[in-house]
Order: structure tokens, then C-alpha cells, then sequence
């Protein structure tokens, strides 16, 4: 028979086990925090710090935030801040923190059959919508859906986006190879451009708008209205990703020399 002492040992220790793997949380994304690569540089670096394993979701931004109203998240982290600020209005965080941005391109075939070329979103969707030319978008209620969808307003052709306009219901990365395969148009982020393989002809036709800015945020699910949602956990990565130490990671994240998110979290 063992010891009593050595039992006592093996249960403290299982216990302690038991413990270490309750350190995870659930994060409710976008696919382009995803597919950018963003979060595999970031995660590893905040497990070390922390000790604290993270399961992404990666969703459109419509997605993601239904997902944490459900309480299926202990944080969000998406780009879309009039639905964030709404999330927060509706009692589903305590706050919203602003965590970096980089901005929205639109790439499509280098020969540029519409003439889109230039730094006015806005000129180059009705240059799109006239010569009826191919443009996939994502139409998954993503950040980028919804920013697309506010440039198309205000080309004032909402209902009238021309015969080439398709929607995919499908990521960023998914969309980018449907516009490599048909050489369409296609806004994207440009984090999720930059890490994209499968270009073929696409280039980056429209970039400097200032109406392109893709401001990220970050929120703690309530646990008011989910007591499920581990807040301790959750508010550990919030407190990171917008601390010194996380954000020093993202402005360290760089594809080819080129930097893909910069921070701006308040300090």
C-alpha cells in the first residue's frame, strides 16, 4: 500500500493539473486577424507570458460578435466599431478598447480593365459598377462586408453594384481565391493581403483613402449576462494585448519587411 502522504501527493498534484488546464479561453475573431497570421506570432508569446492557452474563432465580424451575445466567447475581438459599440450599449461588455488598425485595399487584375487605379474608393467601386466588371465580395456581415457596403453606399450604387458583383458568404482568404481564380475585383484588409499567396494577377489597385482606415477592438464578454465566461482569464489577454508587452507584438508582426497591424491602444 502507498503511503498516505504520497497519496495525498498524487491527488494535490491532479488537482494542480486539473487547475493548469482550466488556463483557456475562447476568443470570437475575424478571419482576418486570422489569416493574417496575427495571432499565431501573438498567442505563443501570450501563453508564455500568462500560462494561458487561446482557441480563436475565426468569423466574419457579424459572426463573431453573435457568437459572444451567446456567450459562446470569453472575449471579442473584431473590426467593426458601430456593431462593437453597439455590443457594448446592449450591456454584452463593460467596455471597448481600442487595440491597433492598418486599412482596407482594393485589389483586383493588374491590367485594370475598370480604371480604378488611384486613392478615391469611392470613384473606383462606380469605375466597377459601370464597365459591369467582376468583384467578389465577401457578403458574410463581416468588418470588411460592412466596410465595402458603406463604400458602395456612398458610390450610390447600393442596389446597382453591376453584373460582375458576386458574393462568396465565405472569409477574406476564400474571397481573395475566387478573385485570383476569376481576376476579379476584390477590398480586402491589408494584413490578409499581405500574407496571401495565390495573387496570380491581382495587384493593389486602391490604397491612402483615409475612408480605408480598419480600426480593431477589443471587449470582455460580461459575465452579468454570461456567468460562464471566464472573466479573470479573459481580462489577463485583454490587459495584454493592450499593455506594453502585446502591443510591442503586434507592431512587431511584419510579412516581407512590411509591418501588417500598428498599435494604438490608449495608454
Amino acid at each position: 500500500m502507498k503511503p498516505i502522504h504520497t497519496l495525498a501527493t498524487l491527488a494535490a498534484g491532479l488537482l494542480l493539473g486539473g487547475a493548469a488546464l482550466a488556463q483557456n479561453i475562447v476568443v470570437a475573431s475575424t478571419t482576418s486577424t486570422e489569416q493574417s497570421g496575427l495571432f499565431g506570432h501573438l498567442l505563443p508569446q501570450f501563453k508564455q507570458a500568462t500560462g494561458i492557452d487561446v482557441k480563436v474563432v475565426a468569423l466574419g465580424t457579424g459572426q463573431a460578435i453573435d457568437m459572444a451575445r451567446r456567450g459562446d466567447a470569453d472575449v471579442l475581438f473584431v473590426h467593426d466599431k458601430v456593431a462593437e459599440e453597439k455590443f457594448v450599449a446592449d450591456g454584452f461588455s463593460a467596455k471597448r478598447q481600442e487595440v491597433m488598425y492598418n486599412d482596407f485595399v482594393l485589389v483586383g487584375p493588374k491590367a485594370d480593365p475598370a480604371k480604378t487605379a488611384g486613392k478615391d474608393i469611392v470613384a473606383a467601386l462606380k469605375k466597377v459598377a459601370a464597365a459591369n466588371a467582376p468583384f467578389i465580395s465577401r457578403g458574410d456581415k463581416s468588418g470588411t462586408h460592412a466596410a465595402e457596403l458603406r463604400f458602395w453606399k456612398m458610390a450610390g450604387a447600393e442596389a446597382a453594384k453591376g453584373s460582375g458583383y458576386k458574393e462568396c458568404g465565405c472569409g477574406m482568404g476564400p474571397a481573395l481565391n475566387i478573385g485570383s481564380g476569376s481576376n476579379a475585383y476584390v477590398l480586402t484588409d491589408r494584413g490578409t493581403w499581405l500574407n496571401f499567396k495565390n495573387r496570380g494577377e491581382l495587384v493593389v489597385l486602391v490604397e491612402g483613402d483615409q475612408r480605408l482606415f480598419n480600426q480593431y477592438g477589443v471587449m470582455l464578454v460580461s459575465a452579468a449576462r454570461h456567468p460562464q465566461v471566464k472573466t479573470a482569464e479573459g481580462q489577463k489577454f485583454v490587459d495584454w494585448v493592450t499593455g506594453a508587452a502585446g502591443q510591442a507584438a503586434i507592431a512587431s508582426y511584419k510579412i516581407g519587411g512590411e509591418q501588417l497591424f500598428f498599435p494604438n491602444a490608449a495608454r
